[in-house]
């Protein structure tokens, strides 16, 4: 066989995305976005927590539309990364583990997780 006769590897194209899987990426997902924004949170905290020059830069911040999308991004993130351990957890104890509790699960934290969204850009916006 020569080099341009090689067989590819598969590639996430030829996959059919399952409810799991995208549970499972997003939850990745959104811990590492739960990471990425601790600067911002140690600023809102050092901002609520020190003088009221701070706080007043704190709140102008929130309520500019990047403070809206940064407080909004951390919110869902957090809403999702929560409800999906919890998934896990249950997982993890060997409550749910057909593949079809496995599939209804995740279809339901993805839907709690859009309903926050939903519901957090409607308060924020």
């Amino acid at each position: 066989m020569s080099i341009h006769e090689r067989p590819l590897s598969p590639r996430l194209s030829i996959y059919r995305w399952l409810p799991g899987m995208i549970a499972s990426i997003s939850h990745r997902i959104s811990g590492v976005l739960l990471i990425l924004f601790v600067p911002f949170y140690l600023y809102l905290l050092h901002g609520m927590t020190g003088s009221p020059e701070d706080f007043n830069d704190a709140v102008a911040l929130l309520h500019t539309g990047f403070g809206r999308l940064m407080l909004w991004l951390t919110t869902v993130a957090l809403v999702y990364h929560f409800f999906n351990g919890i998934r896990f957890l249950c997982l993890d104890a060997g409550w749910g583990e057909s593949q079809t509790m496995m599939r209804n699960s995740a279809r339901a934290v993805l839907g709690i997780a859009a309903l926050a969204a939903v519901i957090l850009g409607a308060l924020l916006w």
